[in-house]
């Protein structure tokens, strides 16, 4: 699993068949600081994640082990909303007093 950001929506109204019905946000991996860091990358949202949003998502294979994914032809997938990421004894990201 991987932590990222919601950054954006992705729209396509012609698509493969098995990806109709699922929505596409576009996330940037976040770095150890909670940084992005990286190239943006789609990803089929099976949580109902927003933009801002600090997110979990898999890649490869894992993405097709959720319901919502399952046998479909998907290679990242957002499987949680963060509220929270504490590392060392610090608290580096948290929902309720994120700023935006």
């Amino acid at each position: 699993m991987l932590l990222a950001k919601v950054v954006g929506t992705v729209v396509a109204t012609r698509k493969e068949p098995e990806l109709e019905g699922l929505r596409m946000l576009l996330v940037r991996e976040l770095d150890a600081a909670m940084q992005a860091n990286g190239k943006p990358i789609v990803a089929i949202d099976a949580v109902g994640a927003g933009p801002g949003e600090i997110v979990l998502f898999a890649a490869g294979s894992s993405a097709r082990q959720t319901k919502v994914t399952q046998n479909r032809p998907v290679d990242h997938v957002i499987m949680a909303v963060v509220d929270m990421v504490e590392a060392s004894g610090r608290v580096l990201y948290d929902k309720t007093r994120d700023d935006g």
